[in-house]
């Protein structure tokens, strides 16, 4: 007879780890209780099967018990709930939410994987009929029906991340007006100022309304409907509103067991997926990760973690081998309409936060060859440390293939990369693809330029906070000018700088601009050999300043 195992939880990494765990070990009797009404559901998916874009619910289902039962020969108890575990018997006690019954499994191995639940915040109003996390099938199927209905005119999201963005693209698909408040200055909270407001400005020209730095105190309703939402600046009308202000991990069944949490307040494992208690393991978005360069703990509650966590521990499990997690990077992509974002690794505030002094390019490039038709721009931030030149992070966004850079970026960090080498990598190309020299490694060079100090740049931020004491010339013709550029720049096109160089002042700070930063570096190296030394380049130019022009 094989060794009991007993998985709390049946979405990604639950199921995961027990399939895994069948696998390697057949003679095992795995068994496997939720007490959600569906197992490894898509959840990812929720905010498309809201829009309609996935026309069915059962898309989003990949297996059902008993599927899963014929696939793997473990069984599968929905609407079970453990609520209680006696660590000296080896005893689980679970609650049949159909019938009440209570009944008892015994383990040799217990494996939590309790996942995570919204954050709904204590504001007066948020039990009105009309307000919906975005968590479970069951949450979107009432969302999706409202809005077929035709019930719902105005919406609003609260929360600017990827579900909460992901969930108001769809309902402005479905023509229904949508707002977006988010707390803090921007919305995509992981990502820079400048990455984001970007994205965010394109939203907004999507005909998203979104209010950042805006608290939401209360709801108000009429005849128990949601009728409009307070915030500290305004009010809102909406029939429906979205809670995505973040998840929080299902610690209260570790808690109780005894089990060490970690600073995130995520259950604290090792590299093998091992709790503090003996024999019994924690996976998916319960679990806390170990961000892969810091090595400090870190969590990270996406599908891609969760299911990387159950492989692990299922492999463990079935005592053959052993293998690990030595950490993630929390990668990550969202689509907001024709825009894409993704980012890997540290932010510049999170790799400062961290201790590391940083050097950061941000670029903008075409995602293939200019003259393929369909070619889309993308702008890269690549973050290193100064002092190794090692690869912190990176940030893409835009209208072309942002997955292809942030997935190459992510693979050099975990092997340790420096800008040098992702220079020098050797990436296919054809115009159907990528450029000759593609967004990545134009991104690593100019970052190059700026350690070895061939060039200094500035970044859209500094660049706004300090351009009053700034001399700034706009080195783009006359008509790229008159359209839009910095406040108080002076345009002198690049091929007249030879003849009207006597009109700057050499010895104040000059910032050279153009449209995406390759101009102005040729501009640069005109000026440095006439003299001037204060000089620097608007770094991505005007393609990617997110703040106002004039």
């Amino acid at each position: 007879m094989g060794r009991k195992v007993l998985v709390i939880g049946a979405v990604a990494a639950g199921t995961k780890t027990a399939a895994k765990m069948k696998r390697e070990n057949p003679k095992a009797e795995v068994v496997v209780v939720t007490k959600d009404e569906y197992i490894s559901y898509a959840g990812c998916g929720l905010p498309y099967y809201i829009g309609g874009v996935i026309e069915e619910k059962k898309e989003l289902v990949v297996k059902t018990p008993e599927d899963f039962k014929l696939l793997t020969g473990i069984d599968v108890f929905t609407k079970h709930e453990a609520v209680g575990v006696d660590k000296a018997l080896k005893r689980v006690d679970v609650k049949d939410l159909s019938t009440g019954e209570m009944k008892h499994y015994t383990y040799d191995d217990l494996v939590i994987a309790t996942g995570a639940s919204p954050f709904v915040p204590p504001i007066e109003g948020r039990d009105l009929k009309g307000v919906f996390p975005v968590r479970t099938v069951n949450d979107a199927q009432a969302i999706r029906e409202l809005v077929d209905q035709g019930a719902v005119k105005k919406a609003v999201v609260i929360g600017g991340g990827f579900i909460g963005l992901e969930v108001a693209e769809n309902l402005h698909e479905k023509g229904i007006e949508v707002a977006i408040v988010e707390l803090v200055p921007h919305i995509l909270p992981p990502f820079d100022e400048e990455m984001a407001l970007y994205a965010q400005n394109y939203m907004v020209d999507q005909g998203v309304r979104i209010y950042t730095s805006e608290k939401v105190l209360s709801l108000t309703g009429e005849a128990d409907n949601v009728r409009k939402v307070i915030t500290d600046q305004r009010e809102i009308e909406a029939d429906l509103v979205i809670m995505s202000v973040g998840v929080r991990p299902n610690n209260q069944l570790a808690k109780e067991i005894g089990l060490a949490l970690g600073p995130t307040g995520a259950i604290r494992v090792n590299e093998y997926m091992e709790t503090s208690e003996k024999n019994i393991y924690a996976v998916g978005d319960c679990a806390e990760n170990v961000n892969l360069i810091t090595g400090q703990p870190a969590w990270y509650p996406m599908g891609s973690t969760a299911n990387k966590m159950g492989r692990i521990a299922g492999i463990n499990l079935a005592k053959g081998e052993k293998d690990s997690l030595k950490g993630v990077l929390g990668t990550t992509i969202v689509k907001l309409f024709k825009l894409n974002a993704g980012k890997t690794g540290l932010s510049e505030r999170d790799a400062v936060k961290a201790g590391f002094e940083v050097e950061t390019a941000l670029v903008p490039a075409n995602d293939r060859a200019h003259y393929y038709p369909g070619y889309r721009e993308i702008i890269t931030k690549l973050i290193v440390d100064k002092a190794s030149h090692k690869i912190l992070g990176a940030q893409v966004v835009g209208e072309g293939v942002v997955d292809k850079p942030i997935d190459i970026i992510a693979t050099a960090i975990t092997f340790g990369a420096k800008v040098e080498d992702l220079e020098k990598l050797d990436l296919a190309y054809a115009p159907p693809f990528s450029m000759a020299m593609s967004s990545t490694i134009l991104a690593a060079n100019v970052l190059s330029n700026k350690l070895t100090g061939r060039v200094k740049g500035i970044g859209p931020i500094e660049m706004r906070n300090r351009a009053k004491e700034l001399q700034i010339i706009d080195v783009r013709d006359e008509g790229s000018f008159m359209i839009g550029t910095i406040p108080g720049a002076v345009n002198i096109p690049s091929g007249e700088l030879y003849m009207r160089a006597e009109e700057l002042d050499k010895n104040k700070e000059t910032v050279l601009v153009c449209k995406i930063g390759k101009n102005a570096y040729l501009a640069y190296l005109k000026l440095k050999e006439l003299g001037f030394e204060q000089l620097r380049i608007l770094e991505g130019g005007m393609n990617a300043y997110p703040f106002e022009r004039e």
